[in-house]
């Protein structure tokens, strides 16, 4: 029997009851008492894959958890608003990366508004607000004149004007959290708006602004997954990479031409498309994952090499459950994750299609 807090996790062909409890178990016992959740116990933490992990909690009704995650965001940020882009497991003032990635600062937006919505609880964002606005002023520093965001910034200060599309889209979608938190607080944020239009403009008109990573499955459904591209826009960039990408049975390549499908991207295209109208076909592809599925834990491998018939990396990450969990929320009619990732209640931000 499943209980309200977890019967939107149950989908058939994807997860049980049973399945889903022992997922969420799983993520739980990644989780270290001070909130961080690294990649897998002993390796190391980004702050975006925290994030999305944290999401899978608040989707799975673990409130207390999550926002523990929010709040170790919220102590370790730098002064000037930014993460450093990885931390050692156990030990948070053992930086193992110390550049700061633009689209890692901004995820944060998508995860506080994702917990807002799942919680109502108004002293959290309050709390919260001070993080995330400084993150997202850090972010818009590197924002460049076409829109586009610069993919980094190195600890001596260095930042890149170099662009990348999946990156800059999801970005695009924690601007457009930011937003809705602003707005929740009548904190009116003009400059932000501004920002997400002309970054959404140069994510649908000028693909010619970020860096070619085209061969990457990511760069493929990442403008439709952060709102950027959607309707017709949206259906006719799934389509046109379906056939490079899709492994039917199997799951989505990470990269072309490689033999290789990772749970995580595939689980993000099955958002993407249930996002498009598209459960369907969002179904099938979380059913081709159950391959990557390790029953003791509940947790999922991180890719697997088809051709040698080889799981690959030997890993069990966080944020591939996590990816996982939530797309089974969004079919399953979760609210709050359906409000953040369907789109539709997010604010867009200034229409910038008249720009150069």
């Amino acid at each position: 029997m499943t209980t309200p807090r977890t019967e939107h996790l149950v989908l058939p062909g994807v997860l049980t009851a049973g399945q889903a409890a022992a997922t969420v178990a799983g993520l739980l016992a990644a989780q270290r008492e001070d909130g961080a959740i690294p990649w897998f116990r002993g390796h190391h933490l980004d702050p975006w894959d925290h994030v999305e992990t944290a999401m899978a909690l608040d989707a799975a009704g673990e409130h207390e958890a999550a926002e523990r995650a929010y709040l170790w965001l919220a102590a370790h940020q730098n002064d000037d608003g930014s993460w450093y882009a990885a931390y050692a497991d156990g030990d948070p003032h053992a930086v193992t990366d110390r550049g700061r990635e633009s689209n890692f600062v901004a995820y944060i937006a998508v995860g506080v508004w994702h917990h807002y919505l799942s919680t109502g609880d108004d002293t959290f964002l309050d709390r919260m607000w001070p993080t995330v606005h400084a993150a997202i002023e850090w972010v818009l520093r590197l924002q460049q004149p076409g829109g586009q965001i610069g993919w980094r910034r190195e600890d001596d200060g260095t930042g890149t004007a170099d662009a990348l599309l999946t990156g800059s889209s999801s970005i695009h979608h924690a601007l457009r959290c930011a937003l809705a938190v602003a707005e929740q607080r009548e904190e009116a944020q003009p400059d932000w708006e501004l920002a997400a239009g002309t970054l959404r403009h140069a994510i649908r008109r000028h693909p010619e602004r970020f860096l070619d990573k085209s061969r990457y499955s990511m760069d493929w459904y990442y403008p439709v997954l952060g709102g950027a591209l959607t309707g017709a826009e949206a259906k006719a960039r799934l389509e046109e990479g379906w056939e490079r990408f899709v492994v039917p049975g199997l799951g989505v390549r990470c990269v072309v031409p490689n033999p290789w499908v990772t749970g995580g991207e595939s689980a993000e295209l099955a958002l993407t498309l249930w996002a498009t109208g598209e459960s369907d076909r969002a179904l099938e592809v979380l059913q081709s994952l159950r391959h990557l599925r390790e029953p003791t834990s509940g947790l999922y491998w991180t890719g697997y090499v088809y051709e040698d018939d080889a799981i690959w990396p030997r890993e069990l990450t966080t944020w591939t459950a996590g990816a996982l969990l939530l797309a089974v929320a969004a079919i399953g009619g979760h609210d709050a994750t359906c409000a953040v990732f369907g789109g539709e209640r997010l604010p867009s931000g200034l229409e910038a299609d008249c720009c150069a």
